[in-house]
């Protein structure tokens, strides 16, 4: 039975520590289709001092780069559409706009199972606070409108326990903690709101391998000099709320983005 998984992010290394490890395990699965939408190119990242790159060029390269990193996780997207919305730009561009075009897709391919941001956006971040919010209500007019598929809509998240132990092994290690108050830091949602865990041990290091395929975006994604094995550890497990269908969540923990359905 065909199975479509869809993720909705602002750029090229977003989904690099969200989704890359479900990808990975449902990678040798022929009724697995997995879609994936960029809202941008990223062409407004940081550019380490030495990496041969400019603002005219960035975007392209993160762009290949984001290719190059689903190749080594093991498993391209069957669809890979990049929307070309200005980076650092989208709370600025029509909600109904952003809105439409994700639709658009969505409506085409009919997912199972959407992932997306949730309001915190994991870091604050404007682009992907505007994204999550645009996929949410894609989704929600294609739940309205009747039809196969938009069975579960997933926001990637993370634990607050998990937050803070991180918080404190980053203090014993000598590392700068994150200041949840802050744009661009990292942030945890109450435990009890965690309706979905995914155990991707097995498949870490290709998710480690992913994304150090992020090779101009590493120096802000990773404490260096990078410590796979410390990488491999962080990586061993992905968290989400889910957001659709509504209801009190009693029971345990899912384990699949599709289990249940």
């Amino acid at each position: 039975m065909r199975r479509v998984f869809a993720v909705v992010v602002a750029h090229p290394d977003d989904e690099a520590f969200s989704w890359a490890g479900t990808v990975a395990l449902h990678a040798d699965d022929p009724d697995f289709r997995f879609v994936l939408i960029h809202a941008t190119r990223g062409e407004a990242g940081d550019i380490r001092p030495g990496f041969d790159a400019t603002p005219d060029t960035l975007g392209s390269i993160r762009q290949a780069e984001s290719e190059a990193a689903w190749r080594a996780v093991g498993r391209a997207p069957d669809r890979h559409e990049w929307l070309g919305f200005p980076d650092g730009g989208l709370p600025d561009v029509p909600a109904a706009e952003l809105t439409e075009r994700v639709g658009e897709i969505l409506a085409e391919e009919r997912p199972d199972v959407l992932a997306g941001f949730g309001p915190d956006g994991i870091t604050g971040h404007p682009d992907h606070v505007a994204v999550g919010a645009c996929t949410d209500a894609a989704f929600a007019g294609l739940v309205r409108s009747g039809g196969p598929g938009f069975r579960r809509l997933l926001h990637h998240v993370l634990p607050q326990s998990v937050f803070d132990r991180w918080q404190q092994q980053r203090r014993e290690l000598d590392l700068p903690v994150f200041d949840p108050t802050r744009v661009f830091h990292g942030r945890g949602v109450p435990d009890e709101e965690i309706h979905l865990v995914v155990d991707c041990r097995s498949v870490a290091r290709q998710i480690v391998a992913g994304i150090l395929e992020h090779r101009s975006q590493l120096h802000v994604m990773a404490d260096q000099p990078v410590d796979e094995h410390r990488l491999a550890r962080i990586v061993s497990l992905e968290w989400a709320t889910v957001v659709w269908p509504p209801t009190t969540w009693k029971e345990q923990a899912l384990t699949d983005v599709f289990e249940g359905l």
